[in-house]
């Protein structure tokens, strides 16, 4: 039974999807001003994980994520580079397909932009106003935030703090267009010069929270599945949505919100944020660090949890991911055998308690940690059936496919045999046959050949395995 911490209620809850096998599922996507960070990828890989899994589970996932391509940051940005701002927008949306891809992130059913969707956002804008739940003011339309009866409760927060929160936060002309303090934006008027579209209220653009409302209901219906983001998306912008939604559609708007904790990085455990400059982007680190490496260490802490980035926890994920890899070469390396064993009955039902262990893990609130402690119980089982002297074929079948189909939930995938594992391969049996033939200068040769290519190789009863440095 699958259960799910829900920040609403603070408590894990039995998932039960609105349609049976089917998942709707929002997450905020980035402000494309800039590339991603690793506190964005951490969020963007822990919910591809949540999402894969539930495909494993056999759910269909339809999976929608944004892109915010017009924003105060956007224009600043776009200011400073001399850039329009939506063609800004674009090279950064661009290197962020880049980037994901190459840390294998299941492409969203939808990915749909702010600015193709404003006539949208207009009529949600209208439609609230016509409600009574939001005002124009000198060009600005604002949501009334106290109206809401359930303002603050996805937060916990209290009304009164939020009211004195906001005072302290905006300048007297703001204050001067808000009824209220807490009050927040959804249309913003244009400044001179500025990109703008035309609305009932004058030229402008959207506030931030509202786009997602938008977007969220146009994709995905009035009541969704899962809507999911980073910690610091709580308050205000998801209490925002909720306030937006649940007036204009007349329906709950989530049933189940799921947050990520932060990236941390340095001695205090600071978090990792723009606005803070101590961050690391994902195109920086994946000139440094295998892509494979960084999904698998953004994969395995449990996604409410902190993680903290250094470079020796970059090299745990890599130990961790070539125990997986080697376990996987070395299954593979007996697949081709002529003479078989007996299939084992116990190999298949050892795999299938270990898969159930696996199973109960992550449907505990997707808990990655000990999910991993059985992946490599796996591990250990795939290295021990590699190690005999005879191996049946359909046994490793089921362990090969099984292995691989758990590992692909964190994002790594185990592919075969490349051209260049192909030429090892090659080089190896010369050096076996030159081993045979007692020709040992050559074997030598060829054991320096693959030293040189960062070959380890390891000589068993089996025969010869390799692994890379």
């Amino acid at each position: 039974m699958l259960k799910i911490f829900n920040t609403l209620t603070k408590t894990k809850e039995q998932f039960i999807p609105q349609v049976d096998k089917k998942v709707s599922m929002y997450v905020c996507g980035p402000t494309v001003y800039n590339y991603i960070h690793i506190g964005n990828a951490r969020s963007i890989s822990a919910f591809d994980t949540v999402r894969r899994y539930l495909e494993y589970r056999g759910y269909q996932v339809q999976y929608v994520s944004n892109f915010t391509d017009i924003d105060d940051k956007i224009i600043a940005a776009a200011k400073q580079q001399q850039l329009k701002p939506l063609v800004l927008a674009q090279q950064y949306i661009t290197a962020y397909q880049q980037d994901v891809a190459q840390l294998n992130i299941e492409p969203a059913t939808a990915n749909p932009r702010a600015t193709e969707n404003m006539t949208a956002i207009i009529e949600f804008i209208t439609d609230l106003i016509a409600k009574d739940m939001a005002y124009e003011s000198a060009g600005d339309v604002y949501y009334r935030a106290r109206k809401f009866a359930n303002y603050g409760q996805l937060s916990g927060q209290n009304i009164d703090d939020l009211e004195h929160g906001a005072s302290q936060h905006i300048n007297a002309q703001e204050t001067a267009r808000k009824q209220d303090p807490i009050d927040f934006a959804l249309w913003k008027k244009a400044k001179t010069g500025e990109i703008a579209w035309n609305s009932p209220w004058g030229a402008g653009r959207p506030g931030w929270h509202i786009e997602c409302s938008v977007m969220a209901t146009k994709y995905l219906g009035a009541t969704i599945d899962i809507h999911a983001g980073g910690e610091d998306l709580v308050f205000p912008h998801h209490e925002n949505e909720i306030a937006q939604s649940e007036v204009q559609t007349g329906q709950k708007f989530v049933n189940y919100w799921m947050h990520n904790g932060f990236v941390t990085i340095g001695a205090d455990n600071e978090k990792m944020s723009k606005s803070l400059g101590n961050f690391v982007t994902v195109h920086e680190l994946l000139q440094e660090v295998d892509h494979q490496v960084l999904r698998f260490f953004l994969s395995s802490t449990q996604y409410r949890r902190p993680l903290q980035y250094s470079m020796a926890n970059l090299q745990t994920a890599q130990d961790n991911l070539k125990r997986l890899q080697t376990a996987w070469k070395n299954l593979l390396f007996r697949q081709d055998e002529i003479e078989q064993a007996s299939f084992d009955p116990i190999v298949e039902q050892e795999l299938q308690n270990i898969e159930q262990q696996f199973i109960q893990h992550m449907d505990d609130d997707f808990n990655v940690q000990n999910a991993l402690s059985d992946l490599f119980e796996i591990v250990h089982l795939l290295n021990n059936y590699s190690n005999r002297k005879n191996v049946n074929q359909q046994n490793i079948q089921q362990l090969a496919t099984k292995f691989s189909q758990l590992v692909q939930i964190f994002g790594v995938e185990l592919t075969a045999v490349s051209n260049l594992d192909a030429q090892i391969e090659e080089l190896i049996k010369k050096r076996d046959r030159a081993r045979a033939a007692k020709n040992f200068t050559l074997s030598d040769q060829l054991r320096d050949q693959l030293q040189a290519m960062d070959i380890i190789l390891e000589d068993t009863p089996q025969g010869t395995r390799w692994h890379k440095k």
